[in-house]
């Protein structure tokens, strides 16, 4: 896997680990809008420390992608996932 490949990899799954982290610990905020009743965004959602987690375990995916990449486990080149020849 090359650099540009290896970021782009990265990030697809930075984006898709934050969209789980996002709602862990979040609590919506005690009253509502006197009109509409609509609660809105939570009172205190940590933006910032649901970043650090997430980057975390997005290294530990990418890791577990990159290993899984460069190996022969799931090789298209070899074994029985490999095209047959001509």
């Amino acid at each position: 896997m090359g650099w540009v490949s290896g970021i782009a990899v990265y990030v697809l799954i930075w984006w898709v680990v934050l969209f789980a982290v996002l709602p862990i610990g979040t609590q919506p905020v005690a009253e509502g809008d006197a009109e509409s009743g609509w609660r809105g965004t939570p009172a205190n959602p940590r933006i910032w420390r649901k970043v650090l987690i997430t980057t975390l375990v997005s290294v530990v995916f990418w890791l577990g992608a990159y290993a899984l990449i460069t190996s022969d486990i799931m090789s298209f080149r070899s074994g029985w996932w490999a095209m047959p020849d001509k």
